[in-house]
């Protein structure tokens, strides 16, 4: 299950990096509690989560361009120094008692600037780290099982944070966590750079990784399906403060004890794929999650109960990281590596890209229906697009398998056999 983490430099960052994401859904939770406290706006918190991740959809593909220019690792550097900076301002501001939603707003187009950069050069160099293909999906689940451990510990001891002293604790020690994957980074061995390719202009790159992108079909359709799954129902995770509130009458801890419910659900999830031996069966995986999230969202909606709340929004966990990190999994494998920057930075767009657009819907929306109905239309848009690929998947795996079978995943199979 942990067979990457024998990468001394994959190592160090898993480390590393696990410390800062405690910090990073401190602010998370943090933020989005100070938001609704100055404003009790459920459009607000759609504003806000628009404004943090719109960044990404409009500026993912020319950082793609950029992360396979460039050398990935002093890139990392570089952007989480800069959050750094981010989450330190934010615990300015707040300690001193002179935040405003403005602060939030542009701090939050900040982070989502450096984010446009990260999250591609993030993704892209996992596979310089793990050394491995063979490695590389399992290096993915345990990336998720970083990022929801930190998912499940971080909002739970935000909670408690916000309640005793209140959100600006919560952006001071964000800030300070930044240092541990700093400090891994810094101590990795030399890592050679992506293989060479020949520089073009800019915007032939560009053209290229989308022709790439739209002529690869198995991609293109595992992106389309996890962007919508974003634009339709990630916005759930805007409007828990007002479920905590509104629908469930409690506080921070209610909200804290949603999210790490939540978080629970989705390292289950990234442990699973961590147990995994092989990338094969994980293209099945994605549909039957998409439709699992979608019930499991449809079903959280109705729900009036913290009891019957939280093991419902564990299932919304677990089928999303399902979702995403299957989806992670099989796009890395198939990618050619000269374009791994590019589509990854396509990924971004997909999957974090949309998701601001989806959060400005879904708060206009909340503010004219309610959460809980908002949440049950993008529940139910998220089982009919499972099941639009499910149907789709037949002619997917087809196309899929050749390459599985050239990167010796699969044995070869005689013409005219059918995928599995």
């Amino acid at each position: 299950m942990g067979r990457a983490l024998r990468h001394r430099n994959y190592r160090l960052f898993f480390f590393g990096q696990g410390i800062s994401l405690i910090g990073t859904w401190l602010t998370r939770i943090a933020t989005s509690w100070l938001v609704y406290r100055l404003t009790g706006s459920a459009l607000l918190l759609g504003v806000v989560g628009f404004a943090g991740q719109i960044p990404t959809f409009v500026l993912a593909p020319f950082a793609g361009v950029f992360v396979d220019r460039t050398n990935r690792h002093r890139v990392l550097v570089i952007t989480q120094w800069l959050a750094c900076l981010q989450s330190a301002l934010l615990a300015y501001f707040t300690l001193r008692g002179t935040v405003t939603v403005h602060h939030v707003l542009a701090l939050s187009i900040f982070q989502g600037l450096i984010n446009a950069v990260d999250m591609p050069a993030r993704q892209a160099f996992v596979v310089q780290m793990v050394e491995s293909r063979a490695d590389l999906p399992n290096a993915i689940a345990l990336n998720s099982s970083m990022v929801n451990g930190a998912r499940l510990l971080g909002p739970s001891v935000g909670g408690i944070l916000i309640a005793a002293f209140g959100e600006g604790w919560c952006f001071a020690i964000d800030a300070a966590s930044y240092l541990a994957v700093i400090a891994s980074l810094l101590a990795m061995r030399a890592i050679p750079d992506a293989a060479p390719r020949k520089i073009q202009r800019a915007r032939q790159d560009l053209t290229e990784g989308f022709r790439y992108l739209i002529g690869f079909r198995p991609i293109a359709i595992i992106l389309g399906l996890l962007a919508l799954i974003s634009l339709m129902g990630m916005p759930y995770s805007v409007l828990m403060p007002i479920i905590a509130d509104q629908v469930l009458h409690g506080g921070p801890h209610t909200l804290g004890w949603l999210m790490a419910a939540a978080g629970l659900g989705a390292l289950c999830g990234a442990l699973y794929l961590a147990s995994r031996q092989s990338v094969v069966g994980l293209e099945r995986v994605i549909g039957i999650c998409a439709v699992g999230f979608g019930l499991s969202l449809s079903a959280f909606a109705f729900s009036r109960a913290l009891w019957l709340s939280l093991p419902l929004v564990l299932m919304v966990g677990l089928f999303m990281m399902l979702e995403m990190a299957a989806s992670n999994t099989v796009i890395q494998t198939l990618v050619d590596e000269d374009k791994r920057g590019r589509v990854m930075s396509f990924f971004a767009m997909a999957f974090f890209g949309t998701a601001p657009v989806g959060s400005l819907f879904a708060g206009a929306m909340a503010d004219r229906i309610g959460a809980p109905y908002t949440i049950l239309a993008g529940g139910i848009a998220c089982v009919l697009a499972g099941a639009a690929y499910l149907q789709a998947l037949p002619r997917l795996n087809a196309e899929m398998q050749p390459i599985y079978v050239r990167l010796g995943i699969l044995p070869a199979v005689p013409d005219g056999a059918a995928a599995d």
